[in-house]
């Protein structure tokens, strides 16, 4: 008998606790200690006994496979949530020959069992940790076979090609050629476009799972503690009217209208003979290196000038600024100024203009959350596959360009199969599932 169980709900106390078991033949098991025969997906009201005595009153809900979760038999039964009564049914269910399931091990039978493929098992764990409703909703739409659609969608297109040269190969002595060169080329650049775009979300897509970095750089004193704090509503950082007050990065998470913003308070964009504040310069370049939205902070009081101007020049010259949104905010307006700048105009201070700026990151947020049709790449090791598969796809061009023979290009064709393979799981090993499995949480 291989039936697994555990504790699905959090640990600690609550009002209901989970205990779940799957395996052939679950039911018949938790039967033996409820005294009612259960009904597949039916919830049924029972006492739980170790032999005369009463452990819980408890309900107790069927799945048979293959119509369940993990694809074979489950009972979920729901008890009051002491952790001695929790620990209680588990141990009479282990008495009778369950055993305490590994972690992420009910959604690793899901998957070995043909109810999800790898990446829709991944969204699984995305999904328990979303911690906001975009990365909820993009957990989601992984989980019910967006994400999954466009990379079997990726993989056919990769066999098609595969198959049309390799077709060739069973006939290499009558020197017949199936399909045109100029045919399989276009194949293989649709391909790495497809793929290029995917790639490049990743990005965006893991932005949205851990929280969208905004960097708030520019001169000293221009403002830019000042406007964290307006932002979250918080004195989180130190304003003063010295310059150089901020000496390191500051950063604070804020969720807006259902997305999850990273603020990081950088220190000025000023170099100086002090190493420490030299030091702080140079981390404000990387935060918005790293960030995918950057707050050029400028005082309205100050005119917009060369330096202002030389100081962005200077950001987009040291990011890639394919991937991120530069806005300039224009501080201080409660103060006396002449100007009148383009650019979302606020005061820090009184709080003015500070919720249009937040919709506005809130707007290109969700843009570009929707690119490739909201199907963005989140996970680490998709993107690694992903780019060797650009990467053999781009080796395929090389071949058809050289003009190479079927035999040779049909190598990197299959290279690219193979890496697309490991993030559903058409290929995987061992090692691959025990590591991403690991990371599940008990009784998921």
């Amino acid at each position: 008998m291989n039936i697994i169980c555990a504790v699905s709900t959090a640990p600690g106390v609550g009002g209901i606790a989970v205990v779940r078991l799957s395996g052939r033949d679950a039911n018949v098991l938790a039967e033996r200690f409820l005294n009612r025969r259960l009904s597949p997906r039916m919830a049924t009201f029972c006492e739980l006994r170790d032999d005369d005595e009463l452990v819980d009153e408890v309900v107790a809900t069927f799945f048979e496979g293959p119509h369940s979760y993990t694809g074979e038999d489950v009972v979920e039964v729901s008890c009051h949530g002491s952790m001695f009564i929790q620990q209680r049914v588990l141990q009479l269910f282990i008495d009778a020959g369950a055993r305490l399931a590994e972690p992420g091990e009910f959604t690793q039978r899901a998957f070995m069992n043909g109810r999800l493929d790898l990446s829709q098992a991944e969204a699984v764990a995305d999904l328990v940790e979303s911690r906001s409703g975009l990365s909820h909703r993009l957990a989601i739409s992984q989980m019910r076979g967006g994400y999954a659609l466009e990379l079997e969608s990726l993989r056919q297109q990769l066999i098609d090609a595969t198959a049309l040269l390799e077709l060739e190969l069973d006939f290499s002595d009558e020197d017949l050629e199936f399909v045109s060169r100029d045919r399989v080329s276009h194949m293989v650049a649709d391909l790495k476009d497809r793929v290029g775009k995917l790639v490049d979300s990743f990005q965006m897509g893991n932005a949205v799972k851990h929280g969208i970095p905004v960097a708030i750089v520019g001169r000293p004193n221009a403002g830019k503690s000042s406007l964290l704090n307006a932002l979250l509503k918080e004195d989180r950082a130190i304003v003063s009217d010295i310059p150089g007050t901020t000496r390191d990065t500051i950063e604070e998470t804020m969720t807006i209208d259902g997305i999850t913003f990273r603020f990081i308070d950088t220190a000025g964009l000023r170099k100086s003979v002090d190493p420490i504040e030299d030091l702080g310069f140079k981390r404000a370049i990387k935060s918005a290196q790293q960030a995918s939205i950057i707050l050029y902070v400028h005082p309205v009081t100050v005119p917009f000038t060369e330096s202002a101007i030389g100081d962005i020049t200077y950001i987009t010259d040291q990011c890639d600024m394919r991937e991120k949104h530069l806005f300039v905010v224009h501080n201080k307006c409660d103060l006396p100024h002449e100007s009148n700048p383009s650019g979302h105009i606020v005061s820090a201070k009184e709080g003015i203009g500070i919720d249009s700026l937040m919709q506005s990151l809130v707007k290109v947020a969700r843009k570009d959350a929707s690119q490739n049709d909201g199907v963005l790449l989140t996970n680490a090791r998709h993107y690694e596959a992903m780019q060797r598969v650009l990467a053999a796809l781009g080796e395929v061009q090389k071949d058809l360009d050289a003009g190479l023979t079927p035999d040779l290009v049909v190598i990197n064709l299959r290279d690219a199969l193979y890496h697309l393979g490991t993030i559903t799981g058409k290929v995987t090993s061992d090692e691959v599932l025990s590591s991403i499995f690991s990371r599940f949480c008990v009784g998921k």
